[in-house]
């Protein structure tokens, strides 16, 4: 794939893979993901995304949960899903995942 500049746009920044102890608060997850701090609440209580320490406040997240995050926010949005349909829908897509990943391993052998 060839990207073609547009005049006057600003240089296309390369993608940073976020560090493993990296760590968001609340309320940083939530303006990360540009979504209410209430609501990240409910997708923790029904299992959508899990605090590091879960008993500890306040809670803090890893970085790699950013990514689920926003997809969790994405997903909400578009298919106006709520907390419990979309943790099913994310414990969906990370089955799919898992099972595509075995089937790269066994397509190796």
């Amino acid at each position: 794939m060839t990207l073609i500049p547009v005049a006057g746009a600003p240089a296309p920044r390369p993608a940073v893979a976020l560090e493993t102890d990296f760590q968001f608060t609340l309320v940083g997850l939530s303006q990360a993901c540009r979504i209410d701090s209430t609501q990240l609440q409910d997708w923790v209580a029904e299992g959508v995304i899990t605090p590091i320490d879960r008993g500890s406040l306040p809670w803090r997240f890893a970085g790699a949960d950013l990514q689920r995050a926003r997809t969790a926010a994405r997903l909400a949005r578009d298919l106006a899903l709520d907390a419990a349909a979309l943790a099913l829908v994310l414990d969906l897509l990370d089955r799919i995942a898992a099972l595509d990943a075995r089937l790269r391993r066994l397509g190796a052998a």
